[in-house]
């Protein structure tokens, strides 16, 4: 009985898991994903994998996610996830690459200019 470790990013979300055969059970941040996710879509992107490649209830996982935002955490689990069942089977991963879940999604925050109030809004212009 193995224990995966794999990571996974979104943002400045950082996922990182562990998954091992089980009965379906769920934990982040030793909570349950009810708990940490109380919106549904949140925990429907977190199980997509799993669904996917139809292994919907038989491994235990433990996540850990810290930094950014709820629907970037989700999504950095999703990834970590879809990492984790390459390892257990290399056989998920053309239909998991096809979905792209393997894939990072490289859009970050763009920094604030000098001179500037935010990344790209310019102060008003006055002419007189």
């Amino acid at each position: 009985m193995e224990i995966i470790n794999t990571i996974g990013r979104r943002k400045t979300s950082v996922a990182r898991i562990y998954m091992k055969p089980g009965n379906g059970e769920i934990t982040v941040n030793k909570r349950s994903i009810e708990q940490y996710f109380p919106f549904d879509l949140h925990q429907i992107v977190v199980k997509q994998p799993l669904s996917l490649v139809g292994v919907d209830g038989s491994y235990d996982i433990n996540i850990n996610v810290d930094g950014g935002g709820i629907k970037g955490q989700a999504e950095a689990a999703r990834m970590a996830i879809a990492r984790a069942l390459c390892e257990f089977d290399i056989e998920h991963r053309s239909a998991l690459k096809k979905e792209g879940f393997l894939t990072r999604d490289p859009r970050m925050v763009e920094r604030k200019k000098p001179g500037r109030r935010k990344a790209r809004r310019k102060f008003q212009f006055s002419k007189r």
